[in-house]
């Protein structure tokens, strides 16, 4: 089967092992000539850096690199970066790497030409108008995880380093106006991380199948997207160097991402204030909450999972849907309770207060409260 495609949806997408090099075009594409490659520390001196690095110096593009990005990023991160962008006096961005690096990188593109500051962008209402949107540099993405998705979305998570709060930046014109997707750039993501990643993946993919709002297209897109985890991260997990599953994952990471346009629930509402509080990894934490809010809105969703279940071929419809979930986060090594990431009882009421203020919040099928967000955070202690 050959892996390879140019997608237009939802936006320009180079699919296919080995199209890294096409780099260079795609800066041409998107009219840029002097980026700045945006991605995180621990990407930073690895080999897949250099070598894009190396591809945008042969085509006379420089190798401007800023790696000064926390797994979490906040705005301190993004202060720095958009002052590297002036200094470098760069016209446009390259988000490079997992949803750290393409989140931040996304911003630094984003804020460079405003005079606000990015708390008065967040995704409430029509704030995203208070934005120029002609100062908006444009963006080519570039992920090297299978996970969130964020090469084709429209926002980034960024977490205000003062109040361990994390915020949604949204823009429409923050989607990427190219993506790169080289499943040969995932080979050497380590064990916990294809887990984790991939487990983000699907919950991207769960939680939109569940969410009550009418998207039908979105619908479709998280039930295959679902499928492709189902058959293709266990692959991925056992060995790396698997290009066929590296790439099936890639593939279900930015379907979980635009299926998600239906909505998110209770695993992101309560994966947000943690990942704040505790800088734990975003698509474990998840992964962790995900049986517990499964069993939370079994009422509203069990109908739908038998069709779901059916369609990925598990036996027993919702319950073995659930038993599906918990041997998935078993055999990738995914801790069974918050507390082995470090979550604390007496944390639970903080957590609360940030998970009912979570845009997540309004895509859940049974409707949050504190009161039962504070159970389901005891559940899944």
């Amino acid at each position: 089967m050959n892996l390879t495609g140019n997608w237009s949806y939802p936006t320009a997408i180079k699919f296919g092992a080995g199209r890294i090099a096409e780099l260079p075009a795609a800066c041409a594409a998107a009219g840029i000539k002097r980026p700045l490659l945006v991605t995180d520390r621990g990407l930073a001196g690895l080999p897949i850096t250099a070598q894009t690095l190396d591809i945008l110096d042969a085509a006379g593009l420089g190798r401007a690199l800023f790696a000064d990005v926390d797994p979490n990023p906040n705005e301190k991160n993004l202060d720095a970066g958009v002052a590297a962008y002036k200094a470098g006096g760069h016209d446009g961005v390259i988000a490079f790497g997992g949803g750290s690096g393409l989140d931040l990188g996304k911003m630094v593109a984003f804020m460079a030409g405003q005079t606000r500051p990015v708390w008065d962008f967040e995704d409430i209402g029509d704030w995203w108008t208070r934005a120029d949107a002609d100062a908006i540099a444009p963006i080519i993405a570039v992920p090297t995880t299978a996970g969130t998705g964020s090469e084709v979305g429209r926002a980034s998570v960024i977490t205000n380093s003062e109040t361990h709060v994390k915020k949604i930046i949204f823009h429409p014109k923050v989607l990427p106006s190219v993506v790169i997707c080289d499943p040969e750039l995932t080979v050497g993501m380590p064990k916990f991380i294809t887990a984790g990643t991939g487990l983000d993946a699907f919950a991207h993919c769960v939680e939109a199948y569940s969410s009550p709002f009418y998207h039908p297209m979105s619908q479709g897109i998280a039930l295959e997207g679902m499928r492709l985890v189902k058959d293709y991260l266990p692959r991925a997990y056992a060995d790396g160097t698997d290009l066929e599953a590296r790439a099936q994952m890639m593939s279900a990471a930015m379907m979980g991402a635009t299926a998600f346009q239906k909505g998110l629930g209770a695993i992101h509402a309560m994966s947000h204030p943690i990942g704040a509080h505790f800088n734990t990894h975003h698509g474990t934490t998840n992964a962790v909450c995900m049986p517990a809010v499964l069993e939370f809105n079994a009422s509203a969703i069990a109908d739908r999972f038998e069709q779901a279940a059916a369609y990925l071929g598990i036996e027993g419809g919702f319950e073995g849907f659930k038993a599906f979930v918990q041997e998935l986060n078993d055999s990738l090594g995914i801790p069974k309770r918050l507390s082995e990431l470090g979550v604390t009882a007496e944390s639970i009421p903080e957590l609360v207060k940030g998970a009912i203020i979570d845009p997540s919040c309004g895509g859940n099928p049974i409707e949050l409260t504190e009161e039962n967000l504070t159970e389901l955070f005891n559940a899944a202690l």
